[in-house]
């Protein structure tokens, strides 16, 4: 579901009623805003709030302070850090970011890339998604952290994994493995899309991509990056293999386990 942000900065008041409202004192604030004091200074020495006008010794805040929290409050809903926001707030007060552009490329960001997301199922669920109800099978699957138990429900990270190692297990190889060979292959993904992402933000700092553009690369990227993964992880390993029979361990394997039998 879409949120919809307030973007508009109160300008300053040209009325009595409007210079009334930004007279607020820092409770009056929390009052209105529903958010602490504290949490109020706490945002002002973050950089997300700007700071109230001080006459005296008395701090004044007014309808834009109202107004930011809530902001504050939308982007926090939207999983962003405060220090992140204080960064953001900062930028849009300086005029180096435009907001609504920001927010449309953050929405293009925050679309899902995986056909499915994680989710909880019961026992007969589990055992559906999984195409098999043999004895031990829960058991196994916990172990090869494939589902999570959670009292009489499971966490399920992804039913297509789940698929797939069920596919490996009809081939002959174990959950465990599967599961092991799937954190192999998650923990060098994560490294590599780590660096495609720095990639993307030097050329972003270095004034090759502009923020609008970045939005519109990562959502051509979403279909480009995963058919490239496919094809690059397909061609790594068939010269894997190649390599494998070329050195002879294969064939010494071989030979090891029929000394065994």
């Amino acid at each position: 579901m879409t949120t919809t942000l307030i973007l508009a900065m109160p300008s300053t008041p040209t009325t009595a009623a409007d210079a009334a409202e930004n007279q607020l004192t820092i409770d009056e604030l929390a009052a209105a805003s529903r958010v602490s004091s504290r949490t109020i200074r706490f945002y002002q020495s973050r950089g997300a709030l700007m700071n109230p006008e001080i006459r005296g010794r008395v701090a004044y805040y007014g309808k834009q302070h109202v107004e930011r929290l809530k902001l504050i409050a939308q982007l926090q809903d939207r999983g962003l850090r405060i220090d992140a926001i204080g960064d953001l707030m900062k930028r849009i007060d300086r005029g180096e970011v435009d907001l609504a552009e920001w927010l449309g490329v953050e929405e293009q960001m925050q679309a899902p890339w995986a056909p499915d997301q994680a989710r909880t199922v019961n026992e007969d669920e589990l055992y559906e998604l999984a195409g098999s109800r043999r004895p031990g099978l829960l058991a196994e699957l916990t172990r090869a952290k494939i589902v999570e138990r959670k009292g009489d429900v499971f966490l399920l990270g992804s039913s297509v994994l789940l698929a797939l190692a069920m596919r490996l297990e009809a081939a002959g190889i174990d959950l465990e493995t599967a599961a092991s060979a799937s954190a192999i292959v998650r923990k060098h993904m994560a490294r590599a899309v780590g660096d495609l992402v720095e990639l993307f933000l030097d050329r972003i700092k270095d004034g090759r991509l502009s923020i609008a553009q970045s939005g519109t690369l990562f959502d051509t990227f979403r279909g480009v990056g995963v058919e490239s993964v496919r094809v690059l992880f397909a061609r790594e390993m068939e010269t894997a293999l190649r390599n494998l029979v070329a050195s002879g361990k294969l064939a010494s394997l071989s030979a090891r386990a029929r000394k065994k039998r």
